[in-house]
């Protein structure tokens, strides 16, 4: 086996037992935060589903048949929301736009207009909002994106079908090695189950975006946004005691999560496709432009991030220096000569827990 082989292999591996693990500590946690933590997790498992499925692939076409094509469909959408505004069949426009012509009506449509005296409409909302410890980890918008699945077509299936669906994910991870197991293996294991709100805020999305971060003018824009404040918000708790701080599987929600927020900021910012107002401007400066947010932002940092979503080594990394048995596979030093994986890992979640107290700034409007 080559080393190349070894590191897909390993991370496969990883990734599946780690899946595993999650699962088990999310069906073991106390309180309301099963439900919460399960759209929280959606679109990771997704990506650690649909990148193992396309090495699998490429050794045996055949694999294909562990997850039907409507799944495997599903899977693709759910893995590549994460990219945010990076999305490049999309970009900023197109997930404006999404969220606008399409999300967003769905749970209008779904959920407004059905009181049947007028009168009372008004007490009617669209949009729920999950918080833990008071802080908001996600929304009904956010896990529709997330989840991969049609907008209007989630909203109508029966409790059967999305399980169903979710019973392809836990059989294509056990066909991998993952299993239910001990519980205590994940972060979740360190979560406090009183901390989820037990009732969702339910408010009118149409009254509450224009009332954060950019204001009236954005409201779309502030849709994105909240999931950004959301999915940071969530990598924050992610680090939550410490553990596996430098295991692959789960340094990856953190790293991923942060890199494609403070880079799809940046997007946001520099292509000027749109009328900010400057104390929008000034918050995502703050995000981005700080020595930790530019440190996973430069160059540098793509090619590790592509390690982390696709398995496979960069061509040009220096082979002899990739250590099998190391944390992150030694890669931190090559790609950050300042940092070890400890070290590394330390920064990158003391820039999430930063970064996640600044979106909430933000989002307050004054």
């Amino acid at each position: 086996m080559t080393l190349e082989e070894a590191v897909i292999r390993q991370g496969v591996a990883s990734d599946a037992a780690y899946a595993g693990n999650l699962t088990t500590d999310i069906h073991a946690i106390a309180g309301g935060g099963a439900s919460t933590l399960s759209f929280c997790i959606s679109p990771y498992l997704s990506l650690y589903i649909h990148e193992s499925l396309a090495k699998l692939k490429a050794i045996d076409p055949a694999t294909s048949a562990l997850l039907t094509s409507g799944v495997q469909q599903i899977v693709a959408r759910s893995r590549h929301s994460l990219k945010l505004f990076e999305d490049t069949k999309r970009g900023v426009d197109g997930q404006l736009a999404y969220f606008r012509d399409v999300l967003m009506p769905a749970h209008r449509g779904r959920f407004l207009g059905n009181v049947r005296f007028k009168v009372f409409r008004f007490l009617e909302t669209d949009l729920g909002l999950y918080r833990y410890d008071g802080r908001l980890i996600s929304t009904t918008h956010a896990a529709n994106f997330h989840m991969g699945q049609d907008p209007q077509a989630i909203l109508t299936m029966s409790g059967a079908d999305i399980q169903a669906i979710y019973q392809e994910y836990g059989h294509f991870v056990a066909t991998l090695g993952g299993r239910l197991g001990t519980p205590g293996q994940t972060f979740v294991s360190h979560l406090d189950g009183r901390k989820f709100n037990s009732h969702v805020d339910d408010v009118r999305s149409e009254r509450y975006y224009p009332k954060v971060f950019d204001g009236s003018s954005n409201p779309e824009l502030n849709a994105l946004l909240t999931v950004f404040q959301a999915m940071l918000n969530f990598a924050n708790i992610a680090s939550t005691g410490g553990s596996g701080a430098t295991d692959y599987s789960a340094f990856k929600i953190r790293f991923l999560t942060l890199y494609q927020v403070l880079g799809s900021l940046r997007i946001l910012r520099d292509g000027q496709l749109r009328a900010l107002t400057s104390r929008s401007i000034q918050f995502i400066n703050k995000l981005v432009d700080s020595p930790e947010a530019q440190l996973i932002l430069a160059p540098a940092a793509k090619a590790f991030r592509n390690t982390l979503i696709h398995y496979n080594l960069n061509p040009k990394v220096d082979k002899s220096r990739v250590d099998i048995g190391a944390p992150l596979f030694g890669l931190v030093p090559i790609y950050f000569p300042a940092h070890d994986a400890g070290t590394f890992a330390s920064a990158i979640d003391e820039c999430i827990a930063e970064a996640a107290t600044t979106m909430d700034e933000w989002a307050n409007l004054p």
